[in-house]
């Protein structure tokens, strides 16, 4: 699943969100699991993460990540840093979840089970981003540290960034209860007071049938986000897709009781 306009736009873009299909991985991880750290064989996750990079056209070792842990740290990754977490765990970028370059022949990765991934482009400096954003990630509000940190790093102007959001878990299947939203309603407020959504005409929760229960809209809660740290909305693209309604093409940790593989969400730009 490619983001086409971006990489119609620029030939030496890739960017976009893998499936489960097409891999060499077992059950319950069948089949192209790309993440190490759910208790798949080692070598099938480096054979499907080749063939991930070959399909994409980038060398074996352009492959870079971090270890990521829910929050909200951001690593700038340099020419010497390529390849990171690419065979081990141990090699990642720990306690990351989110990664900025500028350096062609990097291919930016990271893992996903129904979380959301935040995608990052400015076509001027010609730098990229990634984020992995659960609902921890995106009350620290990590795409907005994304963009701060490509402004001090790369001069990102935000009004020049591009911004996309790609499958994740949708709002009719993300259910949960006081704990989280008791982290939510405070970020509301910030976001409320920062104008980014100032009339609520698109709340990103809403009451779930079942009592002490809501139903939260990551996909939205990130939008209104990327559009407080400077975006323009015209320059966020969205999908529609939930990874807990199609299992069929996407693994999820909700749906499958925790038992399953990871796609990945891909960004980097081949070397000239």
């Amino acid at each position: 699943m490619e983001l086409q306009t971006w990489t119609a736009a620029e030939p030496l873009l890739a960017a976009g969100f893998t499936g489960r299909s097409g891999g060499v991985s077992q059950a319950p991880y069948s089949s192209l699991n790309l993440a190490l750290h759910v208790g798949d064989r080692p070598e099938a996750v480096l054979e499907n993460r080749l063939r991930l990079v070959k399909a994409l056209g980038f060398e074996p070792e352009a492959l870079t990540c971090g270890e990521q842990t829910h929050g909200s740290r951001v690593a700038v990754v340099t020419a010497g840093d390529r390849g990171k977490g690419r065979l081990d765990r141990e090699s990642a970028f720990q306690e990351t979840d989110g990664l900025v370059t500028d350096v062609p022949g990097i291919l930016l990765t990271s893992f996903y089970a129904d979380c959301v991934p935040l995608y990052f482009f400015d076509p001027v400096h010609r730098a990229v981003g990634l984020a992995h954003a659960g609902w921890k990630g995106t009350v620290a509000e990590i795409a907005g540290q994304v963009v701060e940190n490509m402004k001090e790093t790369y001069g990102t102007q935000p009004e020049q960034l591009l911004a996309a959001i790609g499958p994740s878990i949708g709002e009719a299947a993300y259910e949960v209860d006081d704990n989280v939203m008791q982290r939510v309603w405070p970020l509301l407020e910030r976001l409320k007071n920062g104008n980014a959504n100032p009339d609520g005409t698109v709340l990103p929760y809403k009451e779930s049938p079942n009592a002490g229960r809501w139903l939260l809209n990551l996909k939205e809660l990130n939008r209104i986000i990327m559009i407080k740290a400077g975006i323009m909305p015209s320059h966020i693209e969205c999908t529609s897709w939930c990874t807990s309604t199609h299992v069929e093409n996407f693994f999820s940790h909700r749906k499958e009781n925790g038992k399953t593989g990871r796609m990945a969400s891909f960004i980097g730009l081949k070397e000239r």
